[in-house]
């Protein structure tokens, strides 16, 4: 082999990012207008998207997801700098705005289009959700919970008016929340550690 090519080989991979530029996660915790927020805030997320995900119908609409017949749950896919914020990061602040101790339902929503899911997207996001949920099992609550962990499938962005909810309508949002229960029993769960 040429010095030359080896020189262009040893620079290529010198030159190979350790990360990709961007990654992608997804996860689903209830009312998805109350996920986009705790993601938005952190240093490293590129952007939020409300929508569906681990359904059999394309292209749902919100009524027919609310239905419960499409097999979707609400949830919001996250572009992320993986150099800025790490996936177990994205994992906690997951696990700090939901209630991983019930199925089919978050708070006052029930039915499995509210289920809490973790949708990876490789085999190092499934080995770090599977290892966080066994921690919190053994560490923190004593039992097993009910948070699903499957692989990503085709996910849907729901309409418009549903995007960056929280602060286009943030006096319903507020009302919303509260009225749900939502930040009490995250309180009670987490403590000072609790979503918002």
């Amino acid at each position: 082999m040429s010095r030359i090519l080896i020189s262009l080989l040893i620079a290529g991979a010198l030159a190979a990012p350790v990360h990709a530029a961007t990654a992608t996660a997804t996860f689903a915790g209830g009312c998805f207008w109350c996920m986009e927020g705790p993601f938005d805030v952190m240093d490293g997320v590129i952007s939020t998207t409300s929508g569906y995900i681990g359904g059999h119908t394309a292209d749902p609409t919100y009524p027919e997801v609310s239905s419960g017949t499409t097999g979707h749950a609400e949830a919001v896919q996250i572009v992320y700098d993986p150099d800025k914020v790490s996936y177990e990061q994205l994992l906690t602040t997951f696990w700090h705005n939901i209630d991983p101790t019930v199925k089919n339902r978050q708070f006052c929503d029930a039915g499995s289009q509210y289920r809490s899911a973790i949708f990876y997207h490789d085999e190092r996001q499934k080995a770090l959700a599977e290892e966080s949920k066994q921690a919190l099992e053994q560490a923190v609550f004593g039992k097993s919970l009910a948070t699903e962990i499957v692989a990503a499938g085709r996910f849907y962005a729901a309409e418009d008016y549903h995007q960056d909810y929280y602060m286009k309508n943030p006096l319903r949002y507020k009302y919303y929340r509260f009225s749900c229960g939502r930040d009490q029993r995250l309180k009670q769960i987490w403590g000072d550690a609790a979503g918002h």
